[in-house]
């Protein structure tokens, strides 16, 4: 039955023993690995802290980005109003144009008309006092002809 009951000097020495380890192993293995959780924790914290300001940065690059893509339509929208308007004037001025050159050439034609129907009647009325020319003075020739009509032409 010794070893079921220890004796109290084995006790003794295993106690020391035992505190010796722990020593031994405080200094060799509990500061180092102390040491190294303690900086992985430093490490994580600083992880985290950087993951927290680049998705600050990010919340804020896209609120940024929403309000440039926003002036960005407000400015198509106003770039394309501008357009049609630009776009209705440029047309409505054409029709206008148009319509002023085709009541100039309209009025250019009855003019041209007009001018064109007074050098007709003029010439038909030259060619009318021509043929009665030439008539009258046929008609004179023939009567005129005989000397006795002469005569008494003469005498009234």
């Amino acid at each position: 039955m010794g070893l079921v009951t220890p004796a109290i000097g084995l006790l003794f020495w295993m106690t020391i023993g035992f505190l010796l380890l722990l020593v031994v192993m405080k200094k060799i293995a509990w500061t180092p690995i102390l040491e190294t959780i303690k900086e992985r924790e430093n490490t994580i914290n600083d992880a985290l802290q950087s993951a927290e300001k680049a998705k600050e940065e990010l919340k804020n690059l896209t609120s940024n980005n929403e309000k440039m893509l926003a002036e960005a339509r407000n400015e198509r929208d106003l770039m394309l109003k501008e357009a049609k308007e630009i776009k209705n004037s440029i047309i409505a001025e054409a029709k206008l144009n148009a319509q002023e050159e085709g009541n100039k050439m309209i009025t250019l034609a009855r003019e041209v008309i007009a001018n064109e129907k007074m050098a007709a009647v003029t010439a038909l009325k030259n060619e009318v006092a021509q043929l009665s020319l030439q008539i009258s003075s046929k008609v004179l020739r023939k009567e005129l002809s005989s000397e006795s009509v002469q005569a008494e032409l003469s005498e009234k």
